[in-house]
């Protein structure tokens, strides 16, 4: 008798579920984008306990007629393609054909469904059809899905609490959104509004609503373009940043995607304008040739791989830094509204007459500064200064005139604008990292001969790295020979050297020649010497020093092309419009 058999069609549902429904978000995810497919303007998502009783999606897109109402249920059933050739031009979210079918298997299911006719009603339960009957005429589809995974127990047992699966849910949500801003976005749990877009086809508002106002404040719009990618979007000010990398949305044809080099792309465009371990809110549209991406690779679809991913990154790269290298990026300070709480007003019988209070008046009008006022249009005129493009650098850091020094620290500015605080340790870092990252890059044919050699002892493996990259040492004017069993010497090094740490820079040096083995880069290289350089050779907090050398310090800064952040991210500058301190010493009517 034959060992190998044919599976039943419900045992090859289930099967198959347990790669395309993981969890509530999944079946939320394939009705939704199912809902894209057929044109719809709206889609409302519903849910009860998070998904885990029941998913409702509802949406006034073209409906399926009668017989599509049954056969979209079984297996490999689908609209979107109907030959090989078409799985090379995907234009659709959906065309795998999986989907429907392998949710049916794990839930109870109810699809109502008209084209504008006469309507479909197809209820399933397990994977078995109970019944097919009319419906009414309504346009469009719902689609009810309750008890999900209930023949399942072991996947249900494994769902998480109710606010991870519908923290899940509320992502994908807020990225398909993102995705498709001309559709109205509905999601309602237990009745109450998670999100509620307009559809009117504007991804900033789209931003806000998911986000908020103050972070769609501080939103750049970007453009970019070559001969095989087309990209829009927004960036978010390098002071706006968050502790992982779920904010970085990348769409590609509609499609909310996921692919580790278009984020580490993203993430190292903003080297040294954030800390390394926080990571900006980006959303990036992408429009290629479906024939240039491959989304089969997963039965969810949102892993995809791209046939000039190169060309992709460098512009994603390019991008990025030309709009940050125009920008001022000075975080503005502003005062944080106190929402007062009221006090119940005391009835007439408790309140007592007191003759030794002192009245104060609260104070309505304008109080002048230096003879003129601070007016909302000035604010505004503030507010343009820090949005505004410009070509040359010392115009996006405005000039100071430093007026004191705080802990030996902070160095305290002014100018028309309002007050600045210059971290003297961050901005000096700055400084001396852009002249190490030129030195390296173009070395000097100058060097120091020591009187007293470096003798370096290294273990075997170390030593062997080491020597093959003695070229790399010797092009940037380190004299270094081998000295001995796994032992090198420097008689000699560049000028850019710090003084009285010249033997800790060099092993430093090493070390990181050692870590780079398997992926050494000059460029990568260099960042990290003039990053380790630049710190060691900057004004130390606590260190006083006088107005003139804080005012040499400034125009370096000024000089600098990045003069707002230090080589690990921290800003070196943040700003106190005029406006804000009146507001805060309460001498403002607004």
């Amino acid at each position: 008798m034959p060992k190998i058999q044919v599976m039943d069609e419900i045992l090859a549902n289930k099967i198959a579920a347990g790669e395309v429904v993981e969890r509530c978000s999944s079946v939320v995810k394939e009705l939704v984008e199912n809902s894209i497919d057929a044109e719809s303007t709206e889609i409302k998502i519903e849910l009860i306990d998070a998904g885990t009783k029941e998913i409702k999606v509802t949406d006034n897109g073209i409906g399926m007629e009668h017989a599509d109402a049954i056969n979209c249920f079984a297996r490999h059933a689908t609209s979107k393609i109907r030959d090989e050739n078409d799985l090379f031009h995907i234009e659709t979210l959906g065309f795998r054909g999986e989907a429907l079918a392998s949710i049916a298997s794990v839930s109870k299911v109810e699809l109502r469904t008209s084209t504008g006719e006469v309507g479909t009603v197809v209820k399933i339960n397990g994977g078995v059809v109970e019944s097919v009957s009319r419906g009414d005429a309504r346009r469009g589809t719902v689609m009810c899905i309750q008890n999900l995974f209930y023949n399942t127990p072991a996947r249900l047992k494994h769902l998480k609490s109710l606010y991870t699966e519908l923290a899940s849910i509320t992502d994908y949500v807020n990225k398909i959104a993102l995705s498709h801003t001309h559709i109205k976005f509905i999601l309602r749990n237990n009745d109450n509004v998670i999100l509620n877009t307009d559809g009117t086809g504007n991804l900033l508002k789209t931003i806000k609503d998911i986000y908020g106002v103050s972070v769609a404040k501080k939103m750049i719009a970007v453009t970019g373009t070559n001969p095989d990618y087309q990209i829009e979007g927004y960036l978010s000010l390098p002071e706006i940043h968050r502790s992982n990398r779920n904010a970085m949305v990348t769409l590609v044809n509609g499609r909310v995607v996921r692919n580790a080099e278009l984020n580490r792309a993203i993430n190292d465009a903003y080297h040294s304008y954030k800390p390394d371990n926080r990571y900006p809110i980006v959303v990036l549209d992408i429009t290629v040739d479906p024939s240039l991406v491959d989304v089969n690779i997963h039965p969810t679809k949102m892993d995809i791989k791209f046939s000039k991913l190169e060309e992709l990154t460098t512009l994603i790269t390019d991008m990025i830094h030309q709009k940050l290298q125009h920008k001022t990026l000075i975080p503005h300070i502003t005062e944080t509204p106190v929402i007062k709480k009221e006090e119940p007003k005391p009835r007439y019988e408790e309140m007592k007459l007191n003759f030794d209070q002192t009245i104060y008046e609260e104070a309505t009008t304008y109080i002048p500064v230096n003879d003129s006022f601070i007016t909302p249009e000035k604010e505004q005129a503030n507010e343009r200064l820090f949005t505004e493009e410009v070509s040359d650098k010392k115009e996006r850091m405005p000039e100071l005139y430093p007026v004191g020094i705080v802990h030996g620290t902070y160095i305290i500015c002014q100018n028309d604008l309002g007050m600045y605080m210059i971290d003297q340790h961050a901005a000096k870092e700055r400084i001396n990292y852009e002249r190490y990252k030129k030195e390296m890059g173009n070395p000097s044919d100058h060097a120091i001969s020591l009187m007293f050699p470096i003798t370096i002892e290294l273990p075997a493996n170390e030593f062997i790295i080491l020597k093959e990259n003695f070229a790399r040492l010797r092009s940037l004017k380190f004299e270094i020979d081998e000295f001995g069993m796994n032992s090198v010497i420097i008689k000699s090094h560049p000028v850019w050297l710090p003084k009285d740490y010249e033997e800790q820079a060099i092993r430093k040096i090493i070390e990181v020649i050692i870590s780079c083995e398997k992926n050494f880069s000059i460029e990568k290289f260099n960042e990290k010497i003039a990053t380790m350089l630049s710190c060691k050779m900057a004004i130390k907090a606590n260190h006083f020093i006088s107005m003139e050398e804080a005012t040499a310090l400034l125009e370096d800064l000024r000089n600098c092309d990045n003069p707002f952040h230090c080589p690990h991210g921290r800003p070196t500058t943040i700003f106190y419009s005029n406006y804000d301190i009146e507001k805060l010493f309460k001498r403002s009517g607004f």
